[in-house]
C-alpha cells in the first residue's frame, strides 16, 4: 500500500478524471425525462434493476455465461492448433480468482457489472514471482478512470473490503497495469463503457410510472376516478358530504348517492389502457438493446416455429458471444499470457440439441471429417474409445486430381511393344 500511496502523492495534482459523456466520470444514467433531474426523480441504475425485465435479462446473461466458466486455457502446437493445456501460473487463479468466489460467482459478477454499469474493473494482485494470484470484481461507483498528461492511464480506488482497501484509508491510485478494464460500447471515451441502460430510459421510466399507477388503481378496489353529477346545484355542506362519502367508499360496501345524482368515471381503466400490452412493449425494448431474443426472457413468447434451436443460437451469437470475447481477451491481457498461451470459453456448453438432432448432427461431422472421439466429446459429452482418435472417411473421398488422373484413358501399346510381343509368340 505504500507504494501506492507514493504514486498518489506524486500524480494526483496531474490526473484529470475521464468524462463518461453524462457530464463526468461518474457512471449514471441519462434523465428518464427533461427536467427529471431538477425534480429529483432521476433514472438511476438501482432503480432501473427494479424492473423486472431488465433485472431478468441481466441475470439470465450473466448466468449462462457463469455457466460456463472458468475459460480454457489454451496452448499453440507446433501444426498451429490450438489445444487445451494446464499451467501452474495461470490455471489456480482461473479455477478460484479470490477467497470468497467461485469461478462461476466471479464471471457473473464480471459480466453483472458490465451490462449494468457499462464498465468492470478488475484489481489484480501478485506473488512474489509477478504472477497475478488473486482478482476482485471492484464496485464500478468507487472506481474513477484517470489520465496523467502523457496518456498514461491511472484508476483511482475507493472502499472494497474484500480487496484490502479499508474504509478509513484514503483512496489509492494504481496503474492500469493492475487493473483489469473491460468496458461495453465506448461512445464517448474510449477509456469509459456505457451502460445498455441509457438507452432505456424512457422504456424504463414508462414501465416504472404504468406499475405505480396500477398500484395505485387497483389499491382503490380497481375503480377509476370520477364524478357525481347532480341534477340541480348543490350547496357546499351536501357537496362535501358527498365527496367524503364516495372518497371513503371501500369495495363490498354500498354508495347511496342522492336523487338523480349520477357517477361518470374520467381515468382510464386498466382494460382501456391496455396495461399489459405497454409492459410487453418494455420488455421487447429492453431484449432489443441487450442483443437477446425475447423468448429466451420470455418463455410464453417462443418464435414461429417448432424448434427454438435457431433461436438459441442467435441468443449465444448476437448476445453472448461478444462478451465471452471480450472478457476472454482482456483477462488474457490482464494474466500477462505469453503468446503460446490463450483464453476461451467454451460456448458450444450452452446449446443443448434434442436427441434426434444431435444424432443426425454427429453422423454428419463424421461424414465430414471429425473422428470418433471428437464427436463423441462434443456432441454427447462421452470419453474416447480405442481406434476413435482417426477421422473415417468413406474410400471414393479421393484428392480430386487423383480422380483426374484415374479417368484419363491409357494410351496403346506403341509399334515396338507390338513387335515385340509378337516376336516373343512366334519364338
Amino acid at each position: 500500500m505504500s507504494v501506492l500511496t507514493t504514486v498518489r502523492s506524486r500524480l494526483a495534482a496531474l490526473l484529470s478524471p475521464v468524462s463518461s459523456g453524462t457530464g463526468g466520470w461518474w457512471p449514471v444514467v441519462q434523465e428518464p425525462y427533461t427536467g427529471a433531474w431538477q425534480q429529483n426523480d432521476p433514472l438511476t441504475t438501482e432503480s432501473a434493476l427494479c424492473n423486472p425485465s431488465v433485472f431478468g435479462t441481466i441475470s439470465r446473461i450473466s448466468e449462462d455465461i457463469g455457466k460456463i466458466a472458468p475459460p480454457l486455457l489454451l496452448e499453440r502446437d507446433a501444426d498451429g492448433f490450438w489445444i487445451e493445456t494446464t499451467n501452474s501460473a495461470y490455471t489456480p487463479v482461473l479455477r478460484r480468482p479470490n477467497h470468497y468466489q467461485t469461478a462461476q460467482q466471479f464471471t457473473a459478477a464480471w459480466i453483472q457489472s458490465k451490462l449494468s454499469h457499462g464498465n468492470t474493473y478488475v484489481l489484480k494482485f501478485r506473488d512474489e514471482r509477478g504472477v497475478v494470484n488473486a482478482l476482485h470484481v471492484l464496485d464500478p461507483l468507487k472506481v474513477k478512470v484517470l489520465v496523467a498528461p502523457d496518456g498514461s492511464v491511472y484508476y483511482e480506488l475507493q472502499t472494497h473490503e474484500l480487496a484490502g482497501l479499508a474504509p478509513e484509508t484514503p483512496p489509492v491510485i494504481v496503474p492500469a497495469r493492475e487493473i483489469i478494464h473491460d468496458r461495453y460500447n465506448c461512445l464517448y471515451h474510449p477509456l469509459m463503457g456505457v451502460s445498455p441502460l441509457s438507452a432505456l430510459t424512457g422504456a424504463i421510466n414508462q414501465a416504472q410510472a404504468i406499475q405505480s399507477t396500477s398500484t395505485t388503481f387497483f389499491a382503490k378496489g380497481g375503480r377509476p376516478s370520477g364524478i357525481l353529477i347532480a341534477p340541480t346545484k348543490l350547496d357546499p355542506a351536501s357537496a362535501a358530504r358527498m365527496k367524503a362519502d364516495a372518497a371513503n367508499f371501500k369495495v363490498g360496501e354500498i354508495l347511496v348517492a342522492e336523487v338523480g345524482m349520477k357517477y361518470e368515471a374520467i381515468s382510464t381503466s386498466a382494460a382501456d389502457a391496455q396495461l399489459i400490452a405497454q409492459l410487453g412493449w418494455t420488455e421487447e425494448q429492453v431484449c432489443k438493446v441487450y442483443g437477446m431474443p425475447i423468448s429466451i426472457l420470455n418463455s410464453s413468447k417462443q418464435p414461429p416455429y417448432a424448434n427454438a434451436e435457431a433461436s438459441q443460437l442467435q441468443y449465444k451469437s448476437q448476445c453472448l458471444e461478444p462478451l465471452l470475447v471480450g472478457m476472454a481477451q482482456c483477462l488474457g491481457d490482464g494474466l500477462d499470457l505469453p503468446l503460446y498461451l490463450a483464453l476461451e470459453f467454451d460456448d458450444t456448453l450452452l446449446i443443448w440439441l434434442d436427441t434426434a438432432t444431435r444424432v443426425n448432427a454427429a453422423k454428419t461431422a463424421i461424414s465430414a471429417g471429425m473422428s470418433v472421439n471428437e464427436v463423441r466429446d462434443t456432441y454427447h459429452g462421452l470419453g474416447p474409445v480405442k481406434g476413435g482418435e482417426l477421422p473415417v472417411l468413406q474410400q471414393q473421398y479421393i484428392p480430386i486430381d487423383a480422380a483426374a488422373e484415374q479417368a484419363r484413358p491409357s494410351p496403346g501399346p506403341t509399334e515396338e511393344e507390338v513387335a515385340a510381343t509378337v516376336g516373343e509368340l512366334a519364338t
